[in-house]
C-alpha cells in the first residue's frame, strides 16, 4: 500500500494534540485546549529503559511498547506501533523522523499499523530479543511452571500419529516446543489409511457412477452417454493410491518442520516418562514435559460375529474393495454403513441393512433421516431390518453364503435368519487404548475410553488429574471425528504453553458423504427441546429447501433441505442440519457461527455470492424470527460490568499515555 494512501487514511489521529501527521512523518504541534477521541480504544503503554556501551561511549535508548485492541470502532485511527509482531519479534522504537509499516494482529484480523524508527536508536539486544520471544513461545502452563525442554528430553511427545496428533504436532512446533511423535503403525492412523481418505476415494467414484446412469438426470442437461462401466482394480487403485499420498504428505510435514517421528509402539512408564519400541526388539525410553495420547480406535465387533476378513467384513477389509458382492448385508445404518451402501449400490450391488433400533439413521435429525431414507435408501436396490440385532453372523464357506441370524432387539427372540453373498460389520468404533502402560499412573478406562476433562487432562480412578498428560481423539470418546482429534490436539498445546483454552464441541462439525450430502452441526430438535425444557426457553426451526437455490437448479439437483434450530429470543444458533448438494462444503459457515457466538440477528446481514449453493443458509438465516436486538440478562450484566471496566481501564491509560508522549516531544 502506498504511504501516501496511508497517510490519508488515517484522518482521525489518536493523539491529536501533540502529534501531527505530515507527508508520512511525524511533527509535534502545540496542544490545543480541547482534545477529543474519535473512537474508543484500549492503548496500553509500557516503557522500556535499555542500554549499551562500548569502550568508547555510551548511550541509551528508550522503546514505547504499546499493545492496542480497537471496540466499537466508528471511525478510522492512526494506531501506534505493538510492542512484538505476531511471531514476537523485538520491539520497535520511535522517532519523529520517518514512519515505517509492519504488522498488527488487530481486532482478530491482520492489518497494518505504524512503527517508528530512528537513525541513532540503540535496539534491545539479540540476546534480550531471544529471551523475550521465548517467554512467550514457553509461557507458563496450568501448574504454574515454564514450558521447556530443560531437564527432558521433549518438551511435548505425542502417542499416536494420526490426524490428531499431526494437528498437535504442527501447532506445537509453532509454539516453539520441541516435539516427538511416536507411531507404531503408519503416519495417518485410521482417517489416512482405513477411514476417511480412501472411503472419500470410493464415494468420488459412485457419485460419477450414479451420474452417467441416470438417464433421466443427463436428458434433462441434454446429455448423452453411452452405458457406463468400471474397472474394481482401478477403483481400489484409486483409493489406495490418495491413501498414500496423503500419507507422504502428512510424513513430509512433520519432518519439514522439525517433529521427530519415532518409530515403535509407545507406552507411558510413569509420569512425564514414555517408552517406545517394535515387538521383539529393545525399548526405547524418553521423558517429556508434556504427554498426548491420541492411539485412535478400531472397529467394533460386537459377540457372535465371525469376521474372517473376506465375506464377513469391516470397514478396514470393505476399503480395499477385493470384491463387489451382488448382495450385502451392512449391520448398522450410522456414517458407516449409509456411505458403503451409496458405494456398493452404486456398483450394482443389492444391500440390506440391520438396525438394532427403530428406525434407520438414528444419530440424525429425525427429520433430516425422513427425508434421507426417502431419497438415499427408497428408490435404490435397498431394503433393510430395523429393532433386530444379528446375533450371530457365519462367514461363507464351502459353498454355503454367509449365514445371519437376526433377533428381536427387545424379546431376543429369533426373528429371521439371512444369507447373503457377504456381510459388512459397521456398528461402529472402539477406543484403542490396550498396552498404553495406563496402569503405571493409576488410570482405569471407561468402556475402553480414557477419561478426561472438558481440558483434555486425563484422571486417573479416582478423579484426579494426572499432572502433563492428555488424551485427545477417538481414545478419549468425547466426539470420534478427525477433525475433533485435531481440534483437541490444538487445544491442548495451548493449554500447554500458558492459554487456557476449552473446545466447544457443539461448533464442531459432521458429516455423511452420501450423494447427495448430509452435514451437522450442534444439537438436533429433540435434543434442543430438551435442553429448552430444562433451562426455560423457548426454540424456533427455520427450513429452506435446495429447489429455491439457483446454482442447485442449474446442475439439476434441486432435492434437498436446510434446517436451522435456533433461540427466537436471543438469537443463538443451536444447530443446522443440511441435506443436499455439497452439504458437507456448506455447514462449515454455520459451524464458525456457533465457534464465535454470532446471533441470527448479525449473521443475516452477511453477503453471500450470487449464484451459489451458500445462499441456501442465506436465506435460511434470513427466514429466521428473532428478536431484534435481544440480548439474555447474563449477557446484559456481563457487558454492562465489562462496559464499566473499559472506561476505567481506558482512562488510567490514556493518562499514562499523555506522561509519555510529553516526555518524547521534550527529548525530540
Amino acid at each position: 500500500m502506498p504511504r501516501s494512501n496511508v497517510t490519508d487514511s488515517l484522518t482521525h489521529t489518536l493523539i491529536t494534540p501533540p502529534l501531527s501527521f505530515n507527508n508520512g512523518t511525524i511533527e509535534a504541534k502545540p496542544r490545543e485546549k480541547k482534545t477529543s477521541l474519535t473512537s474508543f480504544f484500549i492503548l496500553q503503554t509500557k516503557t522500556t529503559t535499555s542500554s549499551s556501551s562500548s569502550s568508547s561511549s555510551s548511550s541509551s535508548s528508550f522503546t514505547m511498547q504499546a499493545s492496542i485492541s480497537l471496540s466499537a470502532v466508528s471511525s478510522p485511527s492512526t494506531i501506534i506501533n505493538n510492542n512484538k509482531s505476531d511471531r514476537g519479534g523485538a520491539p520497535s522504537s520511535i522517532s519523529n523522523k520517518s514512519t515505517n509499516l509492519r504488522n498488527l494482529r488487530f481486532c482478530g484480523l491482520r492489518t497494518e499499523a505504524l512503527r517508528f524508527s530512528s537513525s541513532n536508536r540503540i535496539d534491545l539486544s539479540k540476546q534480550q530479543q531471544q529471551r523475550r520471544f521465548s517467554k512467550q513461545v514457553f509461557a507458563s502452563s496450568s501448574n504454574g511452571s515454564t514450558s521447556s525442554s530443560k531437564g527432558f528430553d521433549y518438551d511435548l511427545v505425542i502417542i499416536g500419529a494420526g490426524v490428531g496428533g499431526h494437528g498437535a504436532a504442527l501447532h506445537a512446533v509453532e509454539k516453539g516446543l520441541k516435539t516427538a511423535i511416536i507411531e507404531g503403525d503408519v503416519v495417518g492412523g485410521t482417517c489416512v489409511n482405513r477411514g476417511c481418505v480412501p472411503s472419500k476415494a470410493l464415494l468420488a467414484v459412485s457419485g460419477r457412477m450414479r451420474e452417467y446412469q441416470n438417464e433421466h438426470h443427463l436428458k434433462a442437461l441434454g446429455l448423452q452417454v453411452s452405458a457406463a462401466g468400471y474397472d474394481r482394480q482401478g477403483v481400489a487403485d484409486h483409493a489406495n493410491n490418495l491413501a498414500s499420498k496423503i500419507r507422504s504428505n502428512l510424513t513430509n510435514s512433520m519432518k519439514a518442520i522439525g517433529v521427530d517421528i519415532l518409530t515403535g509402539f509407545g507406552a507411558v512408564l510413569g509420569p512425564q516418562k514414555v517408552k517406545y519400541g517394535k515387538v521383539g526388539s529393545s525399548e526405547n525410553v524418553i521423558t517429556a514435559k508434556n504427554i498426548i495420547i491420541a492411539t485412535g480406535s478400531v472397529p467394533f465387533v460386537p459377540k457372535g460375529i465371525e469376521v474372517d476378513g473376506k465375506t464377513v467384513i469391516t470397514s478396514d477389509h470393505a476399503l480395499k474393495l477385493e470384491f463387489v458382492p451382488d448382495w450385502i448385508a451392512i449391520v448398522g445404518s450410522g456414517y458407516i454403513g449409509l456411505e458403503f451402501s451409496d458405494v456398493y449400490t452404486a456398483l450394482g450391488s443389492e444391500v440390506t441393512f440391520v438396525e438394532a433400533l427403530d428406525q434407520l439413521m438414528p444419530g440424525f435429525d429425525p427429520e433430516i433421516g425422513k427425508l434421507a431414507q426417502r431419497i438415499l435408501i427408497n428408490p435404490r436396490k435397498i431394503d433393510y431390518h430395523t429393532g433386530v440385532f444379528a446375533s450371530k453372523i457365519t462367514p461363507a464357506k464351502d459353498g454355503k453364503p454367509v449365514s445371519i441370524e437376526l433377533i428381536d432387539a427387545k424379546t431376543k427372540e429369533l426373528k429371521h435368519t439371512l444369507e447373503v453373498d457377504a456381510a459388512l460389520i459397521a456398528t461402529g468404533r472402539a477406543p484403542f487404548t490396550k498396552g498404553l502402560g495406563l496402569e503405571n499412573i493409576n488410570v482405569e478406562t471407561q468402556r475402553g475410553f480414557i477419561p478426561v476433562t472438558e481440558r483434555m487432562q486425563v484422571l486417573d480412578k479416582d478423579g484426579n488429574l494426572v499432572p502433563n498428560l492428555y488424551c485427545i481423539g477417538d481414545a478419549n470418546g468425547k466426539m470420534m471425528l478427525a477433525h475433533a482429534a485435531s481440534a483437541q490436539g490444538i487445544s491442548v498445546v495451548e493449554q500447554v504453553c500458558g492459554k487456557d483454552h476449552v473446545l466447544n464441541h457443539l461448533s464442531i462439525p459432521a458429516a455423511c458423504f452420501t450423494h447427495p450430502e448430509i452435514s451437522m452441526v450442534g444439537l438436533t430438535e429433540p435434543q434442543a427441546r430438551e435442553k429448552a425444557e430444562k433451562e426455560g426457553f423457548e426454540v424456533s426451526i427455520a427450513k429452506t429447501s435446495f429447489k429455491a437455490n439457483t446454482k442447485a437448479l442449474a446442475e439439476n439437483e434441486g432435492e434437498g433441505l436446510a434446517k436451522l434450530i435456533y433461540r427466537p429470543d436471543n438469537g443463538e444458533i443451536l444447530g443446522v442440519h443440511i441435506l443436499g448438494l455439497h452439504a458437507a462444503d456448506l455447514i462449515h459457515e454455520a459451524s464458525n457461527a456457533i465457534a464465535l457466538g454470532t446471533r441470527i440477528q448479525d449473521i443475516k446481514f452477511a453477503v453471500h455470492a450470487h449464484p451459489t449453493l451458500s445462499e441456501v443458509l442465506d436465506e435460511l438465516f434470513k427466514s429466521a424470527k428473532a428478536v431484534s436486538g435481544s440480548r439474555t440478562s447474563s449477557t446484559t450484566k456481563r457487558d454492562q460490568h465489562n462496559s464499566e471496566g473499559f472506561v476505567t481501564h481506558l482512562t488510567k491509560a490514556l493518562k499514562h499515555t499523555w506522561a509519555g508522549l510529553s516526555w518524547i516531544i521534550k527529548g525530540v
